[in-house]
């Protein structure tokens, strides 16, 4: 089994006056870790809800919040944070009774330098150890979900297997729907960074200004309604991987500020000048041709060819028809289970009709058409009548629409819309997928079409 690597523990020193926290600094940098600060328990709180903390050193008396009242907190918000309350041997009996609200240990004052770092060691090693424990459960679990046997598949996850180690970015590359999410979590569970987070941003779900923010974080005023400092994706991804989906949505502007990012591990908050360091591995994925969308000028080439180090090509499922039937009870275990349902498996007339369809919109369609199947099935095994109509009629999701020479354009493109939703029962998600835009663009175009801009 691959070692997991260990990323540069964080420690937030909270406590209301500077001095205090200037010293500890120095102690814990001294030990090879990285350190935040805040002076108050609101400022704590703060810092905790952006996550990527490992240990939290509280002094018990400060004025407004408590230390109590910041280890209650972190608990709630962090569980797995751990905490380590200062305080004077007046007061060691309250310290006492913190640890049964969670602390994990606490130290006197005056602090005394090797007692404060063998706690705080040995703290970091106690969530080291949780970590692990969880990293490899998710990671029993997640293999799970990576369901299959045909040879298309199983190359793949050989080459998962392969690049998985290095830290090179690697793009997704496939079809809507085909999985590329899932298999960014598995290159993710078996890289030397499984022990830090996995953060995934959708590129395509929010406009380029908010997407910046999203990325990098702000600061307080950087623009209307930004009333504080918010770490973007970047930050709480640290020491882990960023998974970057729907990347061609990206807009020029911001492409520009990737690339920096990728090329110099550096970046700024909105609104900040403050320079700070990436410690991320970047996956993306799109489901367009991205040689097509460089030459046409819509992507930048020096972003494309840093983001495309590695490029996994994850197929369609229709190439991989050998494991429709694994998937489809696979699903059916998990659509019952959620639904209290007592459906057992499939008639044969439905085995035969999952096999013969083409699923346009791949494992993420067959997923849609079997818990709409376990919902209506009315007895042990779901039939034909259960599954979609394109499901039962064999259509392979690719009616023929004609148009008349001369049509308008935005006449074409709303026929073909919501003949798409119809046979997507309405699921503007599969829709958006089979047309090979994105869902927002679904919602603005009714929108326009009702007369509501």
């Amino acid at each position: 089994m691959m070692a997991l690597e260990v990323s540069m523990p964080r420690v937030l020193v909270v406590d209301d006056e500077a001095p205090n926290r200037v010293t500890l600094e120095r102690i814990l940098v001294r030990e090879g870790w990285e350190v935040a600060h805040a002076e108050d328990g609101r400022t704590a709180l703060e810092r905790v809800r952006e996550g990527s903390l490992d240990v939290v050193i509280t002094d018990l008396k400060m004025p407004g919040m408590s230390g109590l009242e910041v280890l209650r907190a972190t608990k709630t918000l962090q569980p797995d944070v751990e905490v380590v309350v200062m305080t004077a041997y007046g007061t060691v009996e309250t310290a006492v009774g913190a640890m049964k609200d969670g602390a994990y240990d606490y130290v006197t004052k005056p602090l005394r330098r090797h007692d404060l770092v063998r706690t705080v060691r040995k703290a970091i090693e106690k969530r080291s150890l949780i970590l692990e424990n969880q990293v490899l459960r998710d990671r029993l679990e997640g293999e799970a979900n990576v369901v299959g046997s045909s040879a298309a598949l199983r190359q793949l996850m050989e080459e998962v297997d392969h690049v998985a180690p290095s830290d090179a970015s690697v793009m997704l590359v496939g079809e809507s729907g085909t999985g590329k999410g899932l298999l960014a979590r598995a290159l993710h569970r078996r890289s030397r960074r499984a022990r830090r987070r996995m953060v995934t941003v959708n590129c395509a779900a929010l406009p380029e200004n908010l997407l910046e923010s999203e990325l990098f974080g702000h600061e307080a005023g950087a623009f209307t309604g930004a009333t504080g400092r918010k770490e973007g994706r970047f930050d709480l991804a640290r020491g882990g991987t960023l998974f970057l989906d729907e990347i061609t949505e990206v807009s020029p502007g911001l492409q520009v500020k990737l690339l920096r990012v990728l090329q110099d591990n550096e970046y700024e908050r909105v609104g900040g000048v403050e320079t700070l360091r990436a410690d991320v591995r970047v996956l993306a994925a799109t489901n367009r041709d991205l040689e097509a969308e460089v030459a046409a000028g819509r992507f930048r080439e020096d972003l494309f060819y840093r983001l495309n180090v590695i490029q996994l090509r994850v197929p369609a499922l229709r190439e991989r028809s050998d494991d429709i039937a694994l998937l489809a009870s696979f699903f059916l275990a998990r659509f019952a289970k959620k639904n209290e349902k007592l459906v057992a498996g499939f008639r044969d007339d439905a085995v035969e009709a999952l096999l013969g369809y083409r699923w346009p919109g791949n494992v993420r369609e067959l997923e849609n058409a079997v818990e709409r199947a376990v919902v209506l099935c009315r007895g042990e095994r779901i039939g034909v009548h259960d599954l979609p109509p394109a499901v039962r009629q064999g259509r392979g999701g690719r009616q023929l629409l004609s148009f008349t020479v001369g049509t308008p354009l935005k006449d074409v493109e709303k026929r073909m819309i919501q003949e798409t939703l119809r046979q997507c029962d309405g699921d503007k998600s599969l829709a958006a997928s089979l047309l090979g835009i994105t869902a927002r663009t679904i919602y603005r175009r009714e929108a326009e079409w009702s007369g509501v801009v």
